[in-house]
């Protein structure tokens, strides 16, 4: 039987929704701030793509556009001033940024209570700790995912395929939370397929299209797709074999349309429970 496929697109237009009817009881609007820098042609669609996120949600929106030679300093600058802002609540700087930049004294310069992105260690020590915090929005898209197709990660085996510090390992610590048996695998684990075949919920964000075959996933696993990749003819595409893979699979992502907005509806939550935060 093939799998039921996990409509992302419609899951973060309900939490959209959510958030849109959430923020007309708050005392102001909600403000998010976006850093661009450069002129990396996928960060800009990405860019549009939540500024009409934000309009849909009712939340105020600034963006800021740099060229790429700047400089870290005036980069920094804006940052700084953010910091400072009442009105807003969220800053997100675009990664990448260009050749030149120190995107670590970046991240560790926005205000964690500011961070929606949840990349600042402050917000990776609170997520590792059980703290509250604000989850990377990728692997908290995924957790909201598989809650809503009733899928309780607890005492299940948890594969994550990839340990990238902005999906694989918080998607780890997400899912052992959730009292998921969790696995991270990465480029040295020897044989894959054999970790995989174990996967009750297998995660693959590699961003290596096709690296996850028919023969390494379970009957009746579920497979979350979160890598974006493309194939020979510029068309999109994850890291799974989507056609094999999902006549073996209980629930399968596809890409696009499954994991990706739900990455941009929880930078939405994320910034709404900033401004609950900051008092509003």
């Amino acid at each position: 039987m093939a799998a039921t496929v996990i409509d992302g697109k419609a899951l973060a237009a309900k939490c959209k929704a959510r958030v849109a009817k959430e923020v007309e009881s708050l005392s102001r609007r909600p403000g998010l701030a976006v850093i661009i820098v450069g002129d990396n042609q996928a960060s800009r669609t990405y860019i549009n793509s939540k500024r009409k996120d934000c309009d849909e949600c009712g939340i105020y929106s600034e963006e800021y556009a740099l060229p790429a030679d700047a400089g870290q300093a005036a980069l920094m600058e804006i940052i700084e001033s953010l910091n400072g802002r009442p009105d807003i609540d969220g800053i997100l700087c675009q990664l990448p940024l260009p050749e030149g930049y120190d995107e670590e004294a970046v991240l560790l310069a926005i205000d964690p209570d500011k961070d929606v992105d949840g990349f600042h260690p402050i917000n990776v020590g609170r997520l590792s700790t059980g703290q509250p915090c604000f989850a990377p929005c990728t692997p908290a898209g995924v957790m909201e995912m598989l809650k809503e197709y009733g899928v309780d990660p607890k005492g299940k085996e948890c594969v994550v395929v990839g340990r990238s510090n902005i999906v694989g390992k918080p998607m780890g610590m997400l899912l052992l939370a959730a009292h998921g048996t969790v696995t991270i695998c990465h480029s040295r684990t020897k044989d894959l397929g054999e970790v995989c075949r174990r996967a009750d919920i297998l995660v693959a964000a590699v961003g290596k299209r096709n690296i996850i075959t028919a023969d390494m996933v379970k009957e009746g696993a579920v497979v979350i797709d979160v890598a974006m990749n493309r194939n020979e003819a510029g068309k999109l595409c994850g890291d799974v074999d989507y056609p094999a893979v999902a006549e073996k699979a209980s629930l399968i992502t596809p890409v696009p349309g499954g994991v990706g907005p739900m990455t941009r509806a929880m930078l939405m939550v994320n910034t709404l429970e900033a401004a609950r935060r900051h008092g509003c």
